[in-house]
């Protein structure tokens, strides 16, 4: 059930689903059995090969759940309202298009009730700020091999114990100054390897990884009527970029 969530005790952030369902599946199994109490998604449930199947299982969790924006949300969003914002590049723009179409007008309210950022309190830890990729944006791009010295200035600011992000689908632990920073991973899309990757958050912080039918999954999906659905079965679900070559291209944009 979506609401409000200011406090929990244990917390299971789910990033970057990208509408895989089947990996979404074993996830929540896998937070039913941590014992969580609460869930945080942190951006970037579509777009992706099941997004109203993946929206409503959120949606319908019998836990409390809250829920931040990413880019590609917000990308969906424009274009459910018929705005072109320019900023997708040519080979995904048939892929946010045909995700909007999927979805309807109680989809579309949702999506644009999601902030940028969430606070909550939890036990064990303090206040956790959630953001997307960083706190000033929703596509700032930054890995586990940013230098510091790059990185403090964006989370300089920031009054909290606890940095938790996503966006570049690769987990990571590290600190930037007095600032804890956490990538949770991405549940659907991961770059390194195979499975489903998020995270559980007090009385700890414990990066986790969910294994799946791989094979099945990728059935599912190459069954949907989603547009990239062979390259997402085989080259994300099946054999994901390796996260050495993610960390290199993506080190040639980050924080731009």
């Amino acid at each position: 059930m979506s609401a409000p969530l200011a406090s929990a005790a244990r917390v299971a952030a789910l990033y970057d689903i990208h509408a895989n369902l089947p990996a979404l599946e074993a996830v929540i199994a896998d937070v039913r059995r941590a014992g969580a109490d609460a869930v945080v998604v942190g951006g970037d449930v579509v777009p992706g090969p099941m997004p109203r199947e993946s929206m409503e299982l959120l949606h319908g969790l019998d836990l409390p759940v809250a829920f931040i924006r990413g880019n590609g949300d917000r990308e969906v969003l424009a274009r459910m309202r018929g705005i072109e914002t320019g900023t997708v590049p040519p080979a995904f723009r048939p892929v946010i298009g045909w995700t909007a179409a999927q979805l309807d007008a109680d989809h579309e309210s949702r999506l644009a009730a999601w902030p940028e950022t969430l606070r909550v309190s939890i036990d064990g830890i303090g206040c956790v700020l959630f953001c997307h990729a960083t706190p000033r944006n929703d596509t700032e791009i930054f890995t586990a091999s940013t230098a510091d010295e790059r990185l403090a200035p964006g989370f300089a600011g920031v009054d909290a114990a606890v940095v938790v992000c996503g966006h570049t689908h690769m987990p990571f632990d590290r600190r930037v100054g007095g600032v804890r920073i956490v990538n949770a991973g991405s549940v659907g899309m991961p770059f390194g390897d195979p499975g489903a990757y998020w995270l559980l958050l007090g009385p700890g912080i414990d990066l986790r990884r969910t294994e799946y039918d791989l094979d099945a999954a990728a059935e599912r999906i190459r069954h949907s009527p989603y547009p990239q659905a062979e390259a997402f079965a085989s080259g994300n679900v099946l054999q994901p970029p390796s996260a050495a070559a993610m960390i290199e291209s993506f080190g040639r944009v980050e924080l731009r």
